[in-house]
């Protein structure tokens, strides 16, 4: 139990609150002019001039609940308290501050542990203080308004956490599966190259002997980085027994294995002269079509056809996946276009996905040829 609260104590503030200036200036002038319009129609309103410099005061301090958390409430709450007691218990509150709910949602979903511990202690004074002084006032009830606002933005900031989590994982993951496609790439040369050496070895024992130094520094060195790199794929590797993990690289030509399988019909296009591409190019290129076409298969309704077309020129490789499902503003593909971005990202290229203007969706992915990362 200790543990916890420690750990709630030390939980940081979420990163980038958003920044919605428009928003809360437009929010702001709203509650204002309420405010305002509430303070002339309302004959029982005592202290009317002084309620409504208050009121429109704090209701200026909105925009800050994001950035400002702790101290936008500690002043609301407690200046309210404070004109509360200086009023002698005076009922002198504004239907309108019921968009102070606001701020126990903004401090639970945008600040940091301490903050929310001495916030919360705030609010718990403003809340009892008018029983205090003798005003009219429903503490029960309050405190389960404000605990609901404030258990709103407490579930908002541990979904929002979750959510980046499975962000975080599905990128790891993805860099995981690079790392198994470079170390291939890697390994290949380097096999060749400490292959080579030893070639150069059994003829160069016949000739002076710095030839015989040089290519006993290369095989020494090829092997080195051979065992290297493979503790460090080891590590990498969540599951060494995955069978997966020992499949050959995959090449363009592969793609053509898509059009089996369940679903809509896949049609594969893939221009002539694509082979001499280099590895790491070619597996991102099988794996993002790969991926595209498993999206539009589970998630494009009604889809009859998904069309794969693979395009080069000097510089770049351009793949496009494409289907004919109903028309969307947006289709959820869990977490697999945030995997393709990050390796279309790591090999210095672009992969987007939108709706189509007619019907369906298409991914469109853009490779530099040489594999270089920009």
């Amino acid at each position: 139990m200790r543990g916890l609260l420690r750990s709630l104590w030390d939980e940081p503030r979420p990163p980038r609150p958003p920044s919605r200036a428009r928003r809360d200036l437009a929010l702001v002038g709203v509650l204002a002019a309420v405010a305002v319009v509430e303070a002339v129609l309302r004959p029982d309103l005592p202290w009317r001039i002084p309620t409504l410099l208050l009121t429109v005061g704090l209701i200026a301090l909105l925009p800050l609940r994001r950035t400002r958390p702790l101290a936008v409430v500690t002043v609301t709450f407690g200046l309210s308290g404070l004109a509360t007691a200086v009023l002698g218990g005076q009922d002198t509150v504004l239907y309108t501050t019921a968009c102070f709910l606001l701020l126990p949602y903004a401090l639970f979903r945008w600040g940091s542990g301490r903050e929310i511990a001495a916030g919360s202690a705030v609010m718990l004074a403003g809340a009892v203080a008018p029983v205090l002084f003798g005003a009219p006032a429903d503490t029960l009830g309050g405190a389960a308004v404000l605990s609901s606002a404030a258990a709103l933005g407490a579930a908002l900031r541990y979904r929002a956490g979750a959510r980046e989590r499975e962000f975080e994982r599905a990128r790891l993951l993805e860099r995981e599966r690079i790392a198994r496609d470079l170390h291939d790439t890697v390994a290949h040369h380097v096999s060749a190259m400490a292959i080579r050496a030893q070639a150069g070895l059994a003829v160069a024992r016949t000739r002076p002997g710095a030839a015989v130094d040089a290519l006993e520094v290369i095989e020494a060195e090829a092997a080195r980085a051979l065992t290297e790199m493979r503790a460090l794929v080891r590590v990498l590797r969540r599951d060494d027994t995955d069978p997966a993990a020992r499949v050959p690289q995959p090449r363009v030509g592969d793609l053509r294995a898509l059009a089996g399988g369940s679903g809509p019909a896949v049609e594969v296009e893939v221009d002539d002269g694509l082979d001499d591409l280099p590895p790491e190019v070619a597996a991102a290129v099988h794996r993002l079509a790969r991926e595209a076409v498993t999206n539009a298969r589970r998630h494009a309704r009604n889809a009859t056809r998904v069309h794969v077309r693979v395009t080069a020129d000097d510089t770049s490789v351009h793949l496009r996946v494409s289907d004919d499902g109903d028309p969307v503003t947006r289709r959820s593909t869990g977490y697999g276009l945030i995997g393709m971005a990050e390796r279309a990202d790591l090999l210095g290229g672009t992969c987007r996905a939108a709706p189509e203007a007619g019907r369906g969706w298409t991914v469109t992915a853009d490779l530099p040829r040489s594999g270089a990362a920009a």
